[in-house]
C-alpha cells in the first residue's frame, strides 16, 4: 500500500497558544495519521506565535513576516515538499482586520505555479458584518472578496456551517458542487461511553472563553438561576480563563472557579456533571466547540434565545434547552432525552467521521 504524501496544513496558531482553530487542526492531524497514515506539516500564519518546532512528531514552521514572499519561501523551501495544502481559514486569524491579502495572494501564486498542486480549504468563517460604526462594516466587502477568491482558487472546500456552504456554492458559480458541512468536533475529547444523568453529580458546568462565560453570569443570570432551581443543582463549576468577575454563589449555589484545565481534566469534569450552560448565538451552534463538548459528553446543553432560525439539524427543545424560553419544566427525565438527542447528533460528525471526510478531500485527484 502506497504511503500518502504529507499534507501542509496552514493554521493561525497552535498550542501553547489558546486557539480553537489550531486545536481543531491538531486533533484532526492526529486522527488522519492514525486512520489513514497521512502526515501533517504545520505552517503557522502568525509571526508572533511562540512554540516548539514540532508537536508529537508533526513538524512546524511559521511565517516570520506576513508577506507573499515569506509564505512562498516557507511553502517551497523550509517545509517538506507536499503537493497538497489544507488551509484552515478564518480571516481574523491571519490579519488584524480580517483581510489577509498576503495569504490569498501567496496561495494564488503557489497554486498556479504547478498543475499537480492541490488546495483544500476548510472555511471556519467567511467574512464579518457589523454596525456602521464598526470596522467590520467597512471591511466586509474586502473580506468577502478574499473569501470569494479563495473559494474559486480551492480545488475543494469544506465548512462547519450550512449557510456558509450555500454561500460558497454561490461564490464559485456552482464550481464547488459538493461542499461537506461538518459542525466542529469536541477539542477536549470524545468519551467512548457516557453515563446517564442519574449516575452523575447535581453539578452544572459553565465552560469556555472569558467573554462567553461573562455573558452567562451577566446577561443570562436569571436564566441560569432558574435552571439551577429546576435541576436541583448543588454546585456550579466555572472552567476556563479568568473572567474578571468575583464569583462565589449564584442564588445560594456555590460557584467553584476551576480556572484553566487540561483536556482530560475538563472531560472528567463534564462526564460527572449533568448540564452545561452557554450564552452563544444559537444560529451558530455548529461552530461552537463548547456546545460540541457538551454534546460529546452527554450533558444537557442549555442556552438562551437568540433567534427563531434553526440550522444544521439542531432544534431547541430537542438538542438543547432554552432557559429563558422554556417549553415546560426542565426535569432530569426531559434533560436526559435532550442529552441523548444531542449526543446522537454529534456522532454523525465526530472526529473519526470528519477524518474520513477530510482524507477523501485531500487524497482525491484534481478535477
Amino acid at each position: 500500500m502506497t504511503t500518502p504524501a504529507p499534507v501542509t496544513c496552514i493554521i493561525p496558531g497552535l498550542p501553547p497558544a489558546i486557539d480553537g482553530v489550531g486545536d481543531h487542526a491538531l486533533n484532526l492531524a492526529r486522527q488522519l495519521r492514525v486512520d489513514f497514515g497521512i502526515e501533517t506539516h504545520f505552517v503557522v500564519g502568525n509571526p508572533y506565535w511562540a512554540g516548539a518546532k514540532e508537536i508529537e512528531g508533526f513538524p512546524i514552521n511559521k511565517v516570520t513576516v506576513r508577506s507573499v514572499a515569506n509564505l512562498l519561501s516557507v511553502l517551497d523551501g523550509n517545509c517538506q515538499r507536499s503537493p497538497t495544502i489544507l488551509l484552515h481559514y478564518v480571516g481574523y486569524g491571519y490579519a488584524k482586520r480580517g483581510c489577509p491579502l498576503w495569504l490569498v495572494n501567496g496561495l494564488e501564486k503557489w497554486r498556479r505555479a504547478s498543475s499537480d498542486r492541490t488546495l483544500v480549504t476548510m472555511f471556519h468563517e467567511l467574512y464579518a458584518t457589523g454596525p456602521i460604526w464598526a470596522s467590520s462594516f467597512w471591511l466586509s466587502p474586502l473580506q468577502k472578496n478574499l473569501a470569494v477568491r479563495l473559494a474559486k482558487l480551492s480545488d475543494r472546500c469544506l465548512t462547519s456551517e450550512e449557510r456558509y456552504a450555500q454561500l460558497l456554492y454561490q461564490f464559485t458559480s456552482g464550481k464547488q458542487i459538493q461542499i461537506p458541512t461538518l459542525p466542529v468536533f469536541s477539542n477536549i475529547g470524545e468519551p467512548a461511553q457516557v453515563p446517564p444523568l442519574t449516575h452523575r453529580l447535581r453539578r452544572l458546568v459553565v465552560f469556555g472563553g472569558s467573554s462567553n462565560r461573562r455573558r452567562v453570569y451577566q446577561r443570562s443570570l436569571a436564566a441560569l438561576e432558574r435552571t439551577c432551581q429546576e435541576l436541583e443543582i448543588e454546585e456550579i463549576l466555572d472552567v476556563g480563563p479568568p473572567t474578571g468577575l468575583y464569583l462565589s454563589v449564584v442564588n445560594g449555589i456555590p460557584v467553584v472557579v476551576m480556572g484553566k484545565r487540561t483536556a482530560p481534566e475538563i472531560s472528567k469534569i463534564l462526564l460527572s456533571s449533568i448540564a452545561g450552560f452557554f450564552d452563544y448565538n444559537t444560529e451558530y451552534l455548529a461552530k461552537s466547540t463548547i456546545f460540541a463538548a457538551y454534546c460529546a459528553h452527554g450533558l444537557i446543553p442549555i442556552g438562551i434565545f437568540y433567534s427563531e432560525l434553526e440550522l444544521n439539524g439542531l432544534s431547541a427543545g430537542k438538542h438543547y434547552w432554552l432557559a429563558d424560553r422554556p417549553t415546560g419544566r426542565l426535569s432530569l427525565e426531559v434533560g436526559q432525552a435532550i442529552a441523548n438527542n444531542a449526543y446522537t447528533w454529534y456522532q454523525t460528525h465526530n472526529l473519526s467521521v470528519q477524518a474520513k471526510t477530510f482524507a477523501t478531500q485531500l487524497l482525491s485527484q484534481n478535477n
